[in-house]
């Protein structure tokens, strides 16, 4: 379990699912997730995939979203990325910058991570701002990065934070 200032992390089980599902099929939520018919399914798979960690986001004790990350392993290349959803009724509140500060710092304190990465889609301009606030820079836009549920190619962008630049 990981606390921050507004939020607990703990890993997600199977008994998150299905409150994880219903955030991710919200609106705001949906739109940036992508996945299937079946959103229990999606979110349970996830928790499946060996090369994701999941963890869901308590705040005052209630589901309110889910945080994950993935590592790059070669030591040539070592890293690793973030990926957060919230439930948009707690959005403007904080939680996800303290979601993401919380896991940044157990990223690059107790697992030696030196570079951390995360890839929003290049318009979702309260996302950027909430990794800003975290101390991830822009690096570039990568150009019709994703499909969207429209089935159009959307840009991304990359942005990384160093180890010594993490905002506590």
């Amino acid at each position: 379990m990981l606390r921050g200032a507004l939020v607990v992390l703990r890993p997600a089980t199977g008994e998150d699912v299905p409150a994880l599902a219903v955030i991710r099929g919200s609106g705001e939520v949906r739109a940036r997730w992508n996945g299937g018919e079946d959103l229990e399914a999606d979110v349970a798979a996830g928790l499946d995939d060996p090369g994701t960690a999941c963890w869901t986001v308590l705040h005052r004790q209630r589901i309110v979203g889910m945080i994950q990350w993935y590592a790059e392993e070669d030591p040539d290349y070592r890293h690793a990325g973030i990926d957060l959803f919230l439930d948009p009724m707690v959005h403007g509140r904080g939680l996800g910058g303290d979601a993401v500060r919380t896991l940044a710092r157990h990223l690059v304190d107790d697992r030696g991570y030196h570079r951390l990465v995360v890839d929003p889609a290049a318009d979702n301009i309260a996302a950027i701002r909430c990794y800003a606030k975290a101390g991830f820079r822009p690096v570039g836009v990568m150009r019709r990065y994703e499909r969207g549920l429209d089935g159009t190619w959307h840009d991304g962008l990359l942005m990384d934070l160093l180890a010594t630049e993490l905002v506590r």
